[in-house]
């Protein structure tokens, strides 16, 4: 079952950072599964476990948490938290959930902290289905990216992702661009398989070179 988003026009989010150098150093890089991931410039991605962690935000210097569908089993002080509910099945529209996640991610990397700018944790139960799903549409829409390097740019910084959401991405991307880049409407269930279907040259960082 497919659903589709009308037509609509966001804001491009400008961040003060060097995206081509982070971009770059993501890629290759590997964390347990039990941790959270930096999988963009000050958007991390990982299981419900790390938004109750103390330890790993504030030495991330994380300022904002955002959850889909999932609950931490407690918040810690300082730092602010957003919750979005949703499913993790296939049937369920994505489409809800990643409207007011844009904002909440937006609000969050815009925000002033003393001298620097926001951080946010994005994650579900696992950080492996919906979240990482929330976040490829994210990176589809505010920073123009293929379906392809957007999962791409996640699945190297976090091998183990693979979303339940894929057909609905992919109508995301025909939306936006008119066209598919990803041939497959799931990853494989192989995490090797999963880093193979991703090329090194279809990656951001190739992007911004050009």
């Amino acid at each position: 079952m497919r659903y589709r988003n009308s037509a609509e026009s966001w804001d491009h989010v400008q961040l003060d950072v060097d995206v081509h150098s982070l971009c770059s150093s993501l890629m290759g890089k590997r964390d347990k599964p039990e941790s959270a991931s930096l999988v963009f410039p000050s958007i991390y991605l990982g299981p419900a476990s790390a938004a109750s962690s103390a330890s790993f935000l504030t030495s991330n210097s994380i300022t904002h948490v955002l959850s889909i569908g999932a609950t931490p089993k407690q918040q810690v002080p300082g730092i602010v938290y957003h919750r979005i509910p949703l499913k993790d099945t296939s049937s369920t529209s994505i489409t809800p959930a990643c409207a007011e996640a844009y904002k909440i991610i937006d609000a969050a990397l815009r925000s002033k902290h003393g001298d620097a700018f926001g951080k946010i944790l994005v994650h579900c139960w696992a950080g492996i289905s919906r979240s990482p799903s929330v976040l490829t549409a994210y990176l589809m829409r505010r920073h123009k990216m293929s379906l392809k390097i957007a999962l791409g740019q996640i699945v190297r910084a976090r091998p183990q992702v693979s979303p339940k959401f894929v057909e609905q991405l992919k109508d995301i991307e025909m939306e936006l661009f008119g066209s598919i880049s990803l041939d497959v409407d799931e990853l494989p269930k192989r995490e090797s398989d999963r880093l193979a279907l991703f090329n090194e040259e279809d990656s951001y960082a190739g992007v911004v070179d050009k």
